[in-house]
Parts: C-alpha cells; structure tokens; sequence
C-alpha cells in the first residue's frame, strides 16, 4: 500500500518477481515518493477491496486491481460493481459453451453461413431459458439469479421431446 485514496481504495505498485530485497525496497520507496517507475520493475496500480457476505454471515474479501489510478474516473464502488458485471457474463459465456455444449457443434459445421446459424440458435436459446427463468422467479418473487440454469435447461429439454417438424 501506498496511499489511501478518497474513496477508500489504495495505490500499490507491481513489482516484477525478479526484482528483489534491497533493489525492492528502494523501488517502493520510489513510488511512495512519487517518483516514475521503471516499467521493466514494475508498474503502478490502484486496488479496491471489499467485502461479499456469504449465506452462512461469513464474507469474502475481494481484491480488484486496476490500472485506473483516478477515482474521478471511476469510484471504488462503481470498480467493484464493473467486477461484478464481468463475473455476470462469464456465467453466461459457461452456461452457452459448457451446458449448451455450444463450441464442439459450432466447430462441426462446414460453412460460414452454418456457423452464424449455429450461433444464433445457441444465443436465442439462452436468451428463451434466461427468460423463463426471470418469469418464474417473479412469479416466486425470488431474485432470478438464485435459479439454476443447468436445472431449468434439464426442464427445458425435457419438455421438448420431438425436433422441429420443419428446416429453420
């Protein structure tokens, strides 16, 4: 840690692993005092941490790092929010690659104008799923990320016993 920020967040340097003891010391030293860092020892960045509490009252410490030094740009809040956010997506690129099994028919497909096909069926199915599941917690008024997508695309696949009857 560096210097405290504003908004609670912290300046930090990172310091390349070859970069040791004494030659270490001197380059925090450096930063603390404002000086330029060689970008070959390490470079500056800003850390937000906050706090998530679990079910149990237990809480996990999150620790975002990022090159954004000014709070002006964007507030430890508004970061710890974005990390969120990144986290929402990540679940849903798994849920269409892994529980749709989406990458291993896309890369069957011959054509360029199959592939597309392929992607759009797989994005317009995880949209179908995505909202029956925010129908069915607002009917249960539960947050519609507390329903699982693995089970509701069990539910989903159960329901659909025959093919289309017709090409798309």
């Amino acid at each position: 840690m560096l210097d405290w920020l504003p908004d609670g967040s912290y300046t930090s340097i990172l310091i390349h692993p070859r970069v040791r003891d004494g030659r270490r010391r001197n380059l925090i030293a450096d930063a603390r005092a404002g000086q330029d860092v060689d970008p070959d020892h390490g470079f500056p960045v800003r850390v937000v941490e906050y706090e998530i509490p679990d079910r149990d009252g237990n809480g996990e410490l999150i620790c975002v790092v990022t090159t954004i030094a000014d709070p002006a740009e964007a507030t430890a809040a508004e970061l710890a929010w974005a990390y969120h956010q990144r986290w929402e997506i990540e679940s849903a690129f798994d849920e269409i690659k892994t529980h749709q099994r989406g990458p291993a028919r896309i890369l069957r497909s011959k054509s360029p104008d199959m592939v597309r096909q392929e992607i759009w069926a797989l994005l317009l199915t995880h949209y179908a799923i995505r909202t029956l599941m925010c129908r069915a917690a607002d009917e249960a008024d539960v947050d519609p990320d507390r329903l699982s997508f693995t089970r509701s695309l069990r539910v989903v696949r159960r329901q659909v016993t025959d093919q289309a009857d017709f090409s798309p």
